[in-house]
């Protein structure tokens, strides 16, 4: 089965805001700093659940993003394919909802310098560098086995 969902990472031209992901029973991300994001809802765009997904995680309202690519992560949950599509925010307003308030985890302003000693999955420190550098539209794929050990990665920049 398919399933589509959006990856969000909001800069304030400083840093990433990451989540770290360390409230949730069985989370498959626990432990890992990860951007914010979700599953698309029914009859809903990418844009829709990336705006709906960046308020509901950290009450900032989008002004202006990108979309920068798109990743596929094959089985990467049991009977499950992710589409993902991968979004820059740059203009936002909103103040950040406290760590009591958040369901999944622990929101921090990550200087660029510092992004990527983060502990996260293998594959996001090239999304990571892909971000912090720029590049232009990707596609990528990422295989993961069933302990989170990355197979098998490829990627297209597109002009």
């Amino acid at each position: 089965m398919t399933k589509l969902a959006t990856i969000c990472y909001i800069d304030d031209g400083k840093a990433l805001l990451l989540l770290h992901r360390n409230k949730k029973e069985n989370d498959v991300h626990q432990g890992k700093w990860i951007a914010v994001g979700g599953k698309l809802e029914k009859g809903e765009s990418p844009e829709e659940c990336a705006i709906r997904e960046i308020y509901e995680e950290t009450h900032l309202k989008v002004h202006k993003m990108e979309m920068k690519g798109i990743i596929s992560f094959p089985e990467f949950t049991p009977g499950h394919d992710w589409y993902t599509y991968v979004f820059r925010v740059t203009e936002f307003s909103g103040q950040l909802i406290s760590d009591l308030d958040s369901r999944e985890g622990s929101l921090e302003w990550v200087p660029y310098q510092e992004v990527l000693n983060k502990p996260t999955w293998e594959g996001d420190y090239d999304i990571l560098r892909w971000i912090l550098d720029k590049t232009p539209f990707f596609s990528a794929k990422f295989s993961y086995d069933k302990n989170g050990k990355l197979l098998e990665k490829d990627h297209i920049f597109y002009e």
